[in-house]
């Protein structure tokens, strides 16, 4: 119950915040990329503090078998095509649609706010579920 309760807390905190902050795109830009380049250096030095260590981790850690064991990690979970490519991309060919550049300022607007309606819709499925399975779990 804690745990749900404190996951609740910050899901709605990071709501409130993306809403803050979709006002201000330069200001979210920029706490947002600072963030995820500091994320992925304190990464990159925490993989070489532990290939220094020598060993298994210097092994584990070693440039070539990194590629080898991330590329499967990324190919087993499904994310080595979406990061790369990216799922609009996919979408798109598989729709037979044109490029995002080549789309007008409005096709571009109208996808955005049906992809919002869906995404709300699905919002709401899921919260109707948790309604549901809580109700079942008490029975």
């Amino acid at each position: 119950m804690l745990v749900k309760a404190i996951a609740r807390y910050f899901d709605r905190l990071e709501d409130k915040l993306r809403a803050r902050l979709s006002h201000r795109s330069v200001l979210y830009a920029i706490i947002g990329g600072t963030a995820t380049v500091l994320f992925w250096r304190g990464i990159w030095h925490t993989a070489d503090i532990l290939q220094a260590q020598g060993g298994v981790w210097g092994f584990v850690f070693y440039e070539p078998v990194t590629i080898v064991w991330c590329s499967l990690i990324l190919l087993f979970t499904g994310l080595f095509v979406s990061n790369f490519i990216g799922e609009r991309v996919i979408l798109s060919g598989l729709n037979v649609e044109k490029k995002l550049e080549g789309k007008e300022q409005t096709e571009i607007k109208k996808e955005d706010i049906e992809l919002s309606n869906v995404i709300e819709k699905v919002k709401q499925i899921s919260e109707e579920l948790n309604q549901i399975n809580d109700v079942i779990s008490k029975k």
